[in-house]
């Protein structure tokens, strides 16, 4: 008789709840206008831009600290610091008391001092959200738990792009890349939620 696959965070027993934001620091990865009005634009973009926003005031309401993470690209490049496309998401964007770490790699830990700024608050978990999924998000929570931290990711505040398949040919659509990221970092590295709503309940 076949059972049910379970991921490994449930083969270890470990908490399954999402992290609280009496705990935790939101990061939000890279909301910038590469990938609205650049070359990089995401699927579904729109609907993540808002609930990111959401997420933010329910952070600040909570008073919890908030890290606006900013891919910074090369003159002529994607996210050319000289152009738009670099720039913050308006809706998005830091506001007084938040704190924006610049990086040049997908993990927004390496070669930054993130990690030394969330330990400086206390907190011990992270609520992640942000671009593309498959990508820095998934780079960024994937080191989160290297570096000792709990993390719960809101889906509905990431968005990827459709991607050329290597072994098959034609394109995985970017709600299939989607799924597929979330539901490896839901194995083992992060707590997964649909929305900023489940960070509240209870």
């Amino acid at each position: 008789m076949s059972t049910a696959p379970r991921t490994l965070l449930q083969h270890a027993n470990a908490p399954l709840h999402p992290s609280a934001l009496s705990k935790s620091a939101v990061i939000v990865i890279d909301a910038q206008e590469e990938y609205r009005s650049g070359r990089l634009p995401l699927a579904g973009i729109e609907d993540a831009i808002a609930t990111i926003a959401e997420l933010l005031a329910v952070a600040r309401q909570h008073q919890a600290p908030v890290f606006h993470i900013l891919q910074q690209g090369r003159p002529g490049g994607l996210f050319d610091p000289e152009t738009s496309f670099a720039r913050a998401i308006d809706a998005t964007a830091a506001k007084d008391g938040d704190q924006i770490v610049v990086k040049s790699l997908p993990n927004a830990f390496a070669k930054t001092s993130l990690d030394d700024l969330i330990r400086a608050t206390g907190r011990t978990e992270l609520i992640i959200a942000g671009f593309m999924t498959h990508m820095c998000v998934s780079a960024t929570t994937r080191a989160a738990l290297d570096a000792g931290y709990r993390s719960t990711i809101v889906a509905d505040a990431t968005a990827t792009r459709a991607l050329p398949d290597p072994l098959q040919g034609g394109t995985i659509a970017a709600a299939e890349l989607q799924r597929n990221a979330l539901a490896a970092l839901a194995d083992r590295f992060a707590i997964v939620v649909r929305d900023v709503a489940a960070l509240t309940k209870g």
